[in-house]
């Protein structure tokens, strides 16, 4: 999974332009894999990728099973089944997977040499096939109702509420 340092990312978008023009050679933040939110009203930028939740409500809630599990823990989409129901983006409860012009969006880890980690100046990314994979429960009821872009604010502006509290108990 690509592990995200919240603490380390500038919003630059330069993850989310490689990942974009890696898979499609445009440019185009609707076409990138990793969606780059800058939250000004917490001073937090950071990208949202698949986490690759132990859960894989993306998975579960497919009903022509066009999504499986890959070797490198990744999802991998077979558009010659998919029917395009929007379950699989509906069910991410973080925005991490999205239909965009017929075409299901979703990070496949670049087959283990992910671009925009490479893009990536301020080391904010990393690839962890080791890690252990997190619950996207508590994200799932508070994001039902949630469009992609608003699961993937709240999921952001979640995790910069808690490190804006680090850093100020570590002021104290």
């Amino acid at each position: 999974m690509i592990c995200v340092d919240i603490g380390k990312c500038t919003g630059c978008k330069r993850c989310e332009t490689a990942c974009a023009f890696f898979h499609t050679q445009r440019v185009s933040n609707h076409l990138a894999r990793i969606k780059v939110l800058n939250l000004y009203e917490i001073g937090i930028d950071s990208p949202v990728v698949c986490q690759q939740c132990e859960e894989r409500f993306c998975l579960k809630n497919c009903p022509t099973e066009a999504l499986s599990i890959g070797s490198l823990g990744e999802i991998v989409v077979n558009m010659d089944i998919c029917s395009l129901c929007f379950n699989c983006e509906d069910a991410c409860p973080i925005g991490a997977i999205q239909l965009y012009k017929e075409k299901v969006i979703v990070c496949n880890l670049c087959s283990g040499d992910p671009e925009c980690i490479k893009a990536c100046t301020e080391k904010a990314l990393s690839l962890s096939l080791d890690e252990k994979h997190s619950s996207l429960v508590s994200f799932k009821d508070a994001s039902k109702n949630y469009t992609p872009s608003e699961k993937r604010f709240a999921f952001i502006k979640k995790q910069g509420i808690e490190l804006r509290k680090k850093w100020m108990d570590n002021l104290a």
